[in-house]
């Protein structure tokens, strides 16, 4: 494959209320993997949704080798040979992988679906990316993240990319399936396409990348050719226009009464009995690799999932909550990983998801919404928590993920919680906004409440957590003292024997 250039000249794109990118100019080439890095709201995935014809400029024009190029809409970009791979993956779950591989080109015999040739291509793709484990057959809601992350890339290599974007596409992988998705990345990379590569991970920049363009508030800052002399105080400073010396900031603080205590609790995906207590003012982490049942005890913890043995104390009284309602009304609330599908409700506005579950509290005469005082609490903590948002009525998928995170945030900060339980809280966030929220856990440990953070990142789980308990295999095999918790004891604790 001969090499292509990207050149994006001066492209602004605005929305009704904000300037979401304002004349973005910079060009990433072929063979080489092209990192961009910007806080939250920085303008990277809008610069993505022009790049596949979801976003329309207002003003600039892209370039492909030399070509002036104008997308009408997504067929357009695909067709130039864009392809995006998004941190929420677009996949359809109740197809098989072959069906999704081939979407949108499946091959026909007769006026019928070839399910020869559409099995054979199949195969042929999987083997290129290293996936002949995976049947074209299964249904694709049946694999790992990290297995659908390989069939969104399958796509792209079908429809013969020339331009590939992944977007955080680390935040929600194995420590396997990072290591082949770099191999992945190189091979895109050899073989002379323009990668451009979103994360906030900056060991995964100066590891896998030959290039950087830093975006902050919708606009270009810098774009460096090489990465020589390049270091990581430098490109967070330009990130976030100031410096940041500790972006963990952790704060000393002595553990109070049992909060809840976990006594021989098992269910779904907890395959053994698991007993665990967290105290007031603690900040206890999990930590394990992708499928070690972090997540599913949490389920079950917070009634999103039926426990088959065990009981759970909370506040000194034995609780078993049938659904999550239940346990929010004791004292319990979970940030879910998943915000696209399980934390926020896209079609609805800043203010509706924030106040959603403390509407209780606000309303008039105890039977209608009382607008004014949900607004009055959408901004407090628009401005307590920085939410980058043109304001409390903006649609909440118009923002970008981190500032999502945050509104869930609020939203059980304005509840009568004791426990807060947050999935990979960080998961896709800018290194200035995860500095606030770890101050904001400490907040809350400071204040006597129980914050219990589930995490797939080491340095964060080591970093922030006064105990870290690590799973493996749905068992929770030692729970380990911040002093004696380096990411190489972890990793050792977590990764199978």
């Amino acid at each position: 494959m001969s090499q292509t250039t990207l050149r994006v000249d001066g492209i602004t794109v605005e929305f009704p209320g904000v300037k979401a990118l304002d004349g973005v100019s910079f060009t990433a080439r072929g063979g080489e993997v092209h990192a961009l890095m910007g806080e939250n709201g920085a303008g990277k995935s809008t610069l993505l949704k022009v790049l596949s014809g979801v976003n329309r400029v207002s003003d600039g024009r892209l370039w492909i080798d030399d070509e002036p190029i104008v997308f009408i809409n997504a067929r357009e970009a695909l067709r130039h040979g864009i392809a995006i791979i998004y941190q929420e993956l677009t996949l359809s779950p109740n197809l098989s992988v072959a069906e999704n591989l081939l979407l949108g080109q499946l091959p026909v015999r007769r006026g019928f679906l070839d399910r020869r040739r559409l099995r054979e291509r199949a195969m042929t793709i999987l083997e290129e990316l290293g996936e002949e484990g995976i049947s074209p057959a299964t249904k694709v809601r049946e694999l790992s993240i990290g297995q659908q992350q390989m069939i969104e890339i399958g796509r792209a290599l079908l429809r013969d990319a020339r331009i590939i974007a992944f977007d955080e596409p680390t935040s929600s992988l194995s420590v396997q399936e990072i290591r082949h998705l770099k191999r992945i990345v190189a091979r895109l990379r050899d073989e002379g396409r323009v990668v451009l590569y979103v994360t906030h991970r900056m060991e995964e920049v100066f590891e896998m990348c030959d290039a950087v363009t830093v975006f902050r508030d919708g606009r270009h800052i810098r774009t460096h050719d090489s990465l020589d002399g390049l270091d990581h105080d430098t490109l967070v400073s330009e990130m976030v226009g100031r410096e940041i010396e500790d972006v963990y900031g952790y704060r000393t603080r002595d553990a109070g009464d049992v909060l809840m205590r976990i006594d021989r609790l098992e269910g779904r995906g907890v395959r053994a009995p698991v007993s665990l207590e967290i105290r007031r003012g603690e900040v206890l982490g999990l930590f394990g690799l992708v499928g070690a049942g972090r997540s599913e005890l949490m389920r079950l913890v917070c009634g999103a999932a039926q426990a088959t043995g065990g009981r759970v104390e909370f506040g000194g009284d034995a609780r078993r909550f049938g659904t999550p309602g239940d346990a929010i009304r004791a004292g319990i609330a979970m940030c879910p990983e998943d915000r696209k599908s399980q934390g926020i409700f896209p079609v609805a506005s800043v203010s509706d998801n924030l106040n959603i579950s403390c509407r209780r509290f606000f309303k008039r005469w105890g039977v209608f919404r009382h607008a004014q005082r949900e607004t009055r609490n959408t901004q407090a903590y628009i401005r307590q928590l920085r939410i980058k948002t043109p304001g409390p009525r903006t649609p909440i998928a118009n923002l970008s993920g981190g500032n999502q995170q945050k509104v869930i945030l609020a939203r059980w900060l304005a509840e009568e919680i004791d426990l807060f339980v947050m999935d990979e809280p960080t998961r896709g966030i800018d290194v200035g906004a995860r500095r606030d929220i770890y101050s904001l856990l400490y907040d809350l440990a400071e204040q006597g409440k129980g914050v219990l953070v589930i995490s797939s990142d080491l340095a964060e789980v080591s970093s922030i957590c006064d105990r870290i308990g690590v799973m493996r295999d749905g068992e929770l095999i030692d729970i380990v003292p911040r002093e004696s918790a380096t990411p190489e004891r972890l990793l050792g604790l977590a990764l199978p024997a």
